[in-house]
């Protein structure tokens, strides 16, 4: 499981200035983006670290290096549009979902021995069940797949995989509630397992 955005990281005093950032950002504001680093740099790389402690071993891709390169992206992207701290982190968590499938699919293609980057999931965070070591780039197709049918599904496996919010922090920065963050949790784990076993990556 990724690391779970902790209110000792965060401490409540800061969540103010993080969300003012955040708005001024939104409209625009560069040395709001720049202010808000310092604020956010530990617990992103808090992310980044436990989401890499969960891989295979064989690569180099570093928690900083990861961190950078998600918020490079952030950057690039234009004015930010997140509205709070837990959609901050969500929209980061998206961010490394895309470069550590990026990693995964390079890695392979250099093996030419199939998809050797896995991660291995926990009853906590992954679709699959305690123990299972899944391949990333088959994940990343079976919740491609899973966002066509029900792309809100898709993104609490996004937020709870590799953002690793809790129940309550998902609810809150999609604006459900925790039951029906809950059991849409537990329908895409269960959608997900089968899709991945019925369709393996080649």
């Amino acid at each position: 499981m990724c690391a779970q955005p902790s209110e000792e990281s965060m401490p409540t005093s800061q969540s103010q200035p993080v969300t003012e950032l955040l708005v001024r950002w939104s409209e625009g504001d560069v040395a709001a983006r720049d202010a808000l680093v310092p604020y956010v740099y530990d617990e992103l790389r808090r992310i980044a670290r436990r989401c890499l402690a969960k891989q295979g071993g064989g690569h180099t891709l570093q928690p900083t290096a990861l961190v950078h390169e998600a918020y490079l992206r952030l950057i690039r992207s234009g004015s930010i549009k997140a509205r709070s701290r837990i959609h901050f982190f969500s929209m980061s968590a998206q961010m490394m979902r895309h470069i550590l499938i990026d990693y995964a699919r390079m890695s392979s293609a250099a093996k030419r021995g199939g998809n050797d980057v896995h991660i291995t999931l926990d009853e906590g965070a992954g679709p699959a069940g305690k123990g299972t070591s899944l391949d990333l780039v088959a994940l990343d197709t079976a919740m491609t797949q899973l966002s066509a049918l029900d792309a809100r599904q898709c993104k609490i496996v996004e937020l709870r995989f590799f953002g690793g919010l809790s129940m309550e922090e998902v609810a809150e920065a999609l604006e459900i509630s925790l039951a029906t963050a809950k059991r849409e949790w537990s329908t895409a784990r269960l959608w997900l397992h089968r899709a991945m076993n019925s369709n393996p990556a080649p």
